[in-house]
This record gives structure tokens, C-alpha cells and sequence, in this order.
């Protein structure tokens, strides 16, 4: 019986999770209902789950209406669809609301959330935390996402990357640069500046490193710039082709479908990773020669992983491909 590709080539990073390449943030009852419609609208258009919505109690929650707010998203994520992918971000690990927040949370939707995001992790410690929370919740299935946004925890990221629990590490641009007292100028906060601060782009570079030494998903940070879509297209692109990152943050409904853009593959990437895949597959992922160029196991891995991606973000696969995607592959 025919293996199939993510098994045979992929070896240990199997394991590693296949995430959407995008994750929009809502805090507000509101737009997070816009979000939830929205996601499903796409889901029918492009067949596929092409972005998680993240339900926000960090920054979406008042001051003292923190319970509340955590019993609207646990009202709205149960509504959501089977097809859907949600996610929540609680309060970081040492705010007053955080073990409140898990218990309501991941106690009444852990086999209803895709992850948990944990704000603010600086160390090991505070995933440990984190899972100790998930555990005390009756949820010890819940993948943990987690955000790097302190020299700190830029320091420790391979050690918390290393984690069995944490899925995938974003990075968090805007504390991150307040994070250093004033070193760093606020201009590295903005789209183009994120990209040419040093410190800024070494911090980027070591999340997506821990990520990948891990098989975890390095997910890049926002452009706060929504309304500016050449600003978003460059900076997804650039955390596509440039950085390393899989996976990118959205924070208004209009970033979504440039963050696909960013990161999908071309027409006529696809066809050529489909030609490949299939003489790799024909030779029983043997070594062979295809258009003048030797193959093995090594270039099928990265050819499979385009088409993974092509699928992640909604593109048109020829049937041969697409066949791999079935709900039962052979």
C-alpha cells in the first residue's frame, strides 16, 4: 500500500501541527461575531479553513469585567461551526484573571478550541505554568501557543520552544519594543521599521530558528498599518520569503486575504511540486531525475511542504494533489 508523502518524507516533524497561515485577533463581542461569519463565509469559498480566529480576553476584556467577558467568548466559540478554528488568548500567566480565565475557559471548551494563546511568556516556567492550568481545567489535550514579547524571553525561546505542550510562538512587536525602556525607536513599531531595526530583526530570526530546530510553527507579528494594504503585502511577503515564518497575525478582516497571498504558492509553484511528488511517489521515494535535476528525499520533503501550504491557504490543486488532502489519504 502507497505511504503517504507527510509520512514518509517528514520523518519526526510529522508530529509537528499543519496550522492555517493566518490568525486574526478579535477582542470586541461584535467583531468577533463578524469574524466567526467571516471564517465560514471562506471556508465554503475556499474549501478549507484558511485562517484561526482568536477570541481576545487580553486586550479585549475591560478592567474588572474580566469574568464577563470570558463567559461571552465561551458563549461564542460554542456556537461556532464544526469547520470552524478558534482559539482564545487569555491573560498572561501572573495577571490577577489568568487562572479564572482558564478554568471558565478551557474547562468548558477544550475539545472545542483549537489552542489556547498565552500572552507575555518570558520562561519555561510559565508554560509550566500554563500547562498546569490546562491539567487543572480537565483539558490535557490543549495544544498551548504563546507569545515571545521581552528580551527575556527572546533569550530563553529554544528552551521554550522545546516544550511538548506549546504548538506554535508568535512574536509580539509592540511590547517587545516598549519592553526596552526607549532603545529601541517607536518607528520599529511600524511596517517598514520592523524590518531593518536590528534588534527587532534578531529577535524575529531566533523565534523562527526555535521554532524550526522544534518542529513548532513560527507565527509573525501585526502590521498595525490595516488600512494600508501595499504596507501589509510587503511585510507578509517579507515574513514569508524572508524571515522563516508560516503563520502571520491578522487584526482587521481586510489582512486576511494578503496574508494568503503572502504566503501561498504560485501557480506555477504548485504544478511543478505536483510533477515532482508524483515521480518521487512512482520510484517509491527512491532517487530519480525529473526535468534535468536530481531528487531525493530531501527536495520531495520541501516540494511536499509547498503543497501543503498551497492547501493551507485555499489554492487551486490539480486532482492528483488534491487527492492527498481527502479526508482519507492513501
Amino acid at each position: 500500500m502507497n505511504r503517504h508523502p507527510r509520512d514518509v518524507l517528514l520523518g519526526a516533524q510529522a508530529a509537528a501541527a499543519v496550522l492555517p497561515v493566518c490568525d486574526h485577533y478579535s477582542g470586541t463581542e461584535t467583531r468577533m461575531r463578524k469574524s466567526l461569519k467571516l471564517q465560514a463565509d471562506m471556508c465554503e469559498e475556499f474549501g478549507a479553513c484558511v485562517f484561526d480566529v482568536t477570541l481576545d480576553c487580553e486586550d479585549g476584556a475591560p478592567v474588572g469585567g474580566e469574568q464577563d467577558h470570558a463567559a461571552m467568548v465561551v458563549a461564542l466559540a460554542a456556537l461556532a461551526g464544526e469547520k470552524s478554528r478558534v482559539a482564545v488568548r487569555v491573560h498572561a500567566v501572573d495577571h490577577p484573571a489568568f487562572q479564572s480565565d482558564m478554568a471558565t475557559i478551557a474547562g468548558q471548551l477544550s475539545r472545542r478550541l483549537c489552542h489556547i494563546m498565552v500572552p507575555k511568556v518570558d520562561t519555561l516556567d510559565d508554560v509550566l505554568t500554563a500547562e498546569r492550568a490546562l491539567l487543572a481545567a480537565s483539558a490535557p489535550d490543549l495544544p498551548l501557543h504563546v507569545l515571545i514579547e521581552s528580551p527575556l524571553a527572546v533569550r530563553n525561546v529554544f528552551e521554550i520552544a522545546a516544550h511538548p505542550r506549546v504548538q506554535s510562538l508568535s512574536f509580539g512587536l509592540m511590547d517587545f519594543v516598549s519592553s526596552h525602556g526607549g532603545a529601541i525607536p517607536a518607528d520599529a513599531m511600524t511596517s517598514t521599521g520592523q524590518f531593518s531595526h536590528p534588534l527587532v530583526v534578531r529577535a524575529k530570526l531566533e523565534i523562527a530558528s526555535a521554532c524550526h530546530a522544534h518542529g513548532k510553527v513560527p507565527s509573525h507579528c501585526v502590521v498595525t498599518e490595516f488600512s494600508d494594504t501595499a504596507a501589509m503585502d510587503a511585510a507578509a511577503r517579507h515574513a514569508a520569503r524572508q524571515l522563516g515564518y508560516s503563520r502571520m497575525w491578522s487584526i482587521h478582516p481586510d489582512q486576511i486575504r494578503a496574508i494568503l497571498r503572502a504566503f501561498a504558492p504560485d501557480a506555477r509553484e504548485i504544478e511543478n511540486a505536483t510533477k515532482i511528488i508524483a515521480a518521487g511517489a512512482h520510484v517509491a521515494w527512491a532517487p530519480t531525475s525529473f526535468d534535468g535535476h536530481l531528487h531525493d528525499r530531501a527536495s520531495y520533503r520541501y516540494f511536499w511542504q509547498v503543497l501543503e501550504r498551497a492547501h493551507q491557504t485555499g489554492r487551486e490543486l490539480p486532482p492528483e494533489a488534491q487527492a492527498y488532502f481527502s479526508p482519507a489519504p492513501h
